[in-house]
């Protein structure tokens, strides 16, 4: 069972996770450290199930819904979705060692601005899931806590 609450919480705990990273690497000296690459990771990890829970769980009764204002924003996330994996995957490809969980710093400023780059882009795709999906899935449902049984 998928509800909005696990959608929100998920949100909450990327939001959160951003700012804190967000100050641990503003500081070099912390980029390389365990905790910090941990956090990142299960960062990683956290976008990457909330997207994939909506892939499996949201888009297909939008997709198929008889309003075409529905099926567009369906549509408009999914494309907001694959640009955001494709942010991702670069940004993972450039500056992590996946297998041993490590940040692969060689430029710090590009890394830095890169970095912020990735946090706005999920944190607007957060907001804009809040102020748009969300409330449109309930209207669309009639459902205001259970979103998929």
């Amino acid at each position: 069972m998928v509800t909005y609450d696990d959608l929100n919480s998920q949100n909450d705990k990327i939001t959160e996770l951003s700012h804190v990273l967000n100050m641990l690497l503003s500081d070099r000296g912390l980029c390389d450290s365990r905790v910090t690459c941990d956090l990142f990771f299960q960062y990683v990890e956290t976008v990457q199930d909330h997207l994939k829970l909506e892939d499996r769980h949201i888009y297909r009764q939008m997709l198929t819904h008889r309003d075409q204002g529905v099926r567009n924003t369906a549509t408009k996330f999914m494309s907001g979705q694959v640009e955001i994996k494709r942010v991702f995957a670069s940004y993972l490809r450039k500056w992590c060692k996946k297998r041993g969980h490590e940040l692969r710093i060689n430029d710090y400023v590009q890394f830095a601005r890169e970095t912020d780059e990735m946090f706005e882009l999920v944190l607007d795709r957060i907001q804009d899931e809040s102020e748009n999906l969300f409330p449109l899935l309930r209207e669309i449902t009639g459902e205001d806590r259970l979103l998929v049984a």
